[in-house]
């Protein structure tokens, strides 16, 4: 195997996933279900969900690493439950802690032989198994209906990298434009000023760009053939061109890395190919939930001239209205972006009211009532 064709374990994926994950938007949603003031508290974290067709010996050999099962109908929760969990994940230390014990229990739970399994979002904390059950009731059919899309999908991450990236960078600046340029330059003064330099900078940053979005966009052409997804994530710096996520078939690995083979002939050694797999599938489907505030969903309302009990296409209506009066293209006041963007998300939060509403109703008997089954509403969706 080449020295630019690297394939990793999962346990070494770690720092990849960290710089991967949208650490803002996880600060803004890990707490979940716990009360945001409570900075420890008794709760149980979920991992993910899996099918109950895995023998009872394998359930039971969760107990070995200090998890269980919590079951509903054909499917279980994979949880563990803590004493005084922190949910003050407030810097990248805490959030890389928490990662690497998350990653590990789902890495080891795929070595036990769970290898259907839709991970749930990092930092889900909630106060009981009641809590749970209530994701379960509401999210029964998406979760089910998940497990089944993923029983024979894999994750494949791949870095890509230029191997020799000081050399890259002075064949660029040696490009007959940016050589121009200098030369115009040097023909009106002795030497270049630090703004020419800034602008020399900024062109060979350009044709930078350019190359690696060239190059990118033939390694995910190439690789699209054997895959049935692909999620781009961003990359961590110029050096690196592409940082994506692939869906496969598990039978269709050995396809995928055949077509690592090729573009590493093709590129002749000036490309680093370091592959993480096989994975679940993180990119592409996570289980998140979204607790839905009675007073946001009141606010929601007001801000579209809304009542209280009304369609998703009255909101939709409701909300087209208001864009056209505040949308930023049409006027041009400052602080019309600022309306537009309050009530478009007011918008989505009726949405995902909605949304929950019908997940609750689904989840319930029939013969309760609507009032009592919509109360505390969970919203239970695919990560976006």
């Amino acid at each position: 195997m080449r020295s630019s064709f690297e394939t990793i374990e999962t346990g070494q994926v770690l720092g990849e996933l960290i710089n991967q994950y949208n650490y803002q938007r996880f600060n803004s949603s890990a707490r979940n279900i716990i009360n945001k003031k409570d900075m420890t508290a008794k709760g149980i974290y979920i991992y993910g969900f899996v099918p109950n067709f895995y023998s009872t010996e394998m359930f039971r050999s969760l107990e070995n690493s200090g998890l269980s099962a919590i079951t509903y109908d054909n499917i279980s929760a994979i949880i563990s439950e803590k004493d005084g969990v922190s949910i003050d994940y407030t810097d990248r230390e805490s959030l890389g802690t928490l990662l690497v014990h998350h990653q590990q229990t789902i890495e080891e739970l795929q070595c036990l032989g769970f290898t259907v399994l839709i991970p749930m979002r990092l930092g889900t904390i909630v106060k009981t198994k009641e809590d749970v059950f209530k994701i379960f009731k509401n999210g029964y059919e998406l979760i089910t209906e998940t497990l089944k899309k993923i029983q024979f999908l894999t994750e494949i991450d791949l870095a890509v990298t230029w191997a020799d990236f000081p050399g890259l960078l002075k064949d660029i600046a040696s490009l007959p434009e940016i050589l121009e340029m200098k030369e115009k330059i040097l023909q009106a003064v002795d030497k270049l000023s630090q703004e020419d330099q800034m602008k020399a900078g900024m062109l060979v940053q350009s044709k930078l760009k350019e190359k690696n979005s060239k190059v990118e966009l033939n390694i995910l052409d190439l690789l699209s053939q054997v895959s049935l997804d692909i999620k781009t994530h961003d990359v961590m710096n110029d050096q690196m061109i592409t940082n994506s996520a692939f869906l496969i078939n598990r039978n269709s690995q050995d396809k995928f890395e055949q077509v690592i083979g090729q573009l590493d002939d093709e590129y002749k050694g000036a490309l680093n190919f370091r592959m993480v797999g096989p994975l679940p599938c993180y990119s592409f489907y996570t289980i998140e939930i979204k607790e839905l505030n009675s007073d946001h969903i009141a606010q929601a309302n007001a801000e579209l001239g809304l009542k209280d009990e009304v369609s998703e296409s009255e909101i939709k209506k409701a909300y087209l209205a208001k864009a056209r009066m505040f949308h930023p293209d049409i006027s041009n006041e400052s602080s019309n972006e600022e309306n537009f963007n309050r009530i478009a998300k007011a918008y989505h939060t009726l949405l995902d009211y909605s949304q929950a509403v019908r997940q609750s109703l689904k989840g319930e008997n029939k013969s309760q009532s609507k009032e009592n089954s919509i109360g505390n509403l969970i919203l239970v969706k695919i990560k976006e």
